[in-house]
């Protein structure tokens, strides 16, 4: 049986990884000229920023050990879902880069 305290650990595995994405994918999306670059940087550093926090969270901290005794599905529910949530958030429910109109810097003036 589950306990309550793995669920909630393993609830912040995922919403730390969602939001790593949606941010990664925001920033290389306004940083880069092209939509491969974007997408090629987002499938590429994504899962490197994933090693690091799944090191951390799951390594160093210990949140949500002994939740899967399958690897196929801790790597689905704790890398493959977040990554899915957090580029969808940034694709569809943010507005397009193009469409965002920044402030002009004090340099610019």
């Amino acid at each position: 049986m589950v306990s309550a305290s793995a669920l909630v650990e393993l609830a912040v595995i995922v919403s730390v990884n969602a939001a790593l994405a949606a941010l990664a994918t925001r920033y290389f999306r306004y940083q880069m000229n092209t939509r491969w670059g974007a997408a090629l940087f987002t499938l590429v550093f994504v899962p490197l920023g994933y090693l690091v926090t799944t090191l951390v969270l799951a390594g160093f901290l210990g949140l949500g050990s002994g939740l899967f005794s399958n690897n196929g599905t801790l790597l689905a529910v704790t890398w493959a879902l977040p990554f899915a949530l957090g580029v969808s958030f940034d694709l569809f429910w943010m507005p397009a880069p193009e469409e965002v109109e920044l402030p002009a810097s004090a340099e610019q003036k």
